[in-house]
């Protein structure tokens, strides 16, 4: 009887998460954070979205988002039409997240390489800026003395890390994400409205008001769509690193780099952004009052910043 009732209990428990995994799903449409015109890059059987803004005639400016459970190109909400005003504007999803594609892979920093490399050979010299990992993979894509390298005019680089999760990687922490039921439970709790107020809070912004209640919504939405768990299982056990050396590979860029650091950034410290700028030789531009996303918190000051980086690029 014990034995009947335990086997009950389990299947009880195991039904009732399910039904609360699937609950908590987000059925709607999610639509583009951005002003702009909705495009499709297809690379390796996955529908890429992006949005661009601006002239195409002008220069092309790319913006790559930053890797975590919520990453999106939403992340350029606060500079994306002021750039616009001068630059052809391009801000991709990263695959596994936003409005792209979310298959079940096994997400890698290999595979995010390999598609910035991609996604940026599909322009003519494009300038990027880059936020956290997606500054490594962005660095390690380009190679400019290499067949098929990418050509840069110019590269800004916000909060830069080759590494945002455990190191040495824990394979099994991102099979336990990766699980049915529990690893849905874990992520549903850690993509909570309460989590991502406390992570912004915690880590994000300097000033915990900054975000909107219609910004959280939108990661929680971003959060909570099918297949949302996989990529962001590999952004939290480590298998998202990059191995590439970035002080190095910054200093090896063809154009000279500008780094963005928020002085109050605690994730990533602003010790740890000038020891980079000092061993890449890199411009590093502190921006007060902030955390990990100056852009959002200072956007007219972030957007002068990027001006004067591309203008010293193209004098370079």
């Amino acid at each position: 009887m014990k034995l009947r009732n335990l086997l009950g209990g389990a299947v009880l428990g195991t039904g009732a998460l399910a039904a609360i995994n699937t609950g908590l799903r987000y059925e709607g449409e999610l639509e583009s954070p951005l002003d702009g015109d909705d495009r499709t890059f297809r690379w390796r059987g996955m529908d890429v979205a992006y949005t661009e803004a601006g002239d195409p005639d002008d220069p092309d400016l790319l913006l790559l988002h930053g890797i975590n459970a919520a990453g999106s190109s939403g992340e350029w909400r606060a500079v994306f039409d002021d750039l616009a005003a001068d630059y052809h504007v391009v801000a991709p999803d990263f695959p596994g997240y936003g409005r792209s594609d979310r298959p079940p892979l096994r997400y890698s920093a290999a595979l995010y390489e390999d598609f910035v490399h991609d996604f940026l050979a599909e322009f003519d010299e494009p300038a990027v800026v880059a936020s956290s990992l997606s500054a490594a993979y962005a660095v390690a894509a380009v190679d400019d003395g290499a067949e098929g390298g990418i050509e840069l005019s110019g590269f800004v680089a916000v909060c830069p890390t080759a590494t945002a999760g455990p190191s040495p990687a824990k394979g099994w922490l991102r099979e336990l994400f990766r699980a049915p039921l529990v690893g849905q439970a874990l992520f549903n709790g850690i993509t909570s409205k309460p989590a991502i107020r406390y992570f912004n809070a915690d880590h994000g912004y300097d000033d915990p008001a900054n975000p909107s209640a219609e910004w959280t919504d939108y990661e929680w939405r971003t959060t909570h769509v099918e297949n949302a768990r996989f990529a962001p299982a590999s952004f939290i056990s480590g298998t998202l690193n990059s191995e590439i050396d970035l002080a190095a590979a910054l200093g090896d860029l063809d154009v000279p780099p500008t780094i963005v650091w928020g002085r109050e950034a605690t994730v990533s410290p602003l010790t740890d952004g000038r020891e980079l700028a000092d061993a890449a030789d890199a411009r590093l531009v502190v921006f007060d009052r902030a955390r990990l996303l100056p852009h959002v918190e200072h956007p007219d000051r972030f957007v002068e910043t990027v001006e004067e980086a591309l203008v010293a690029a193209a004098a370079a």
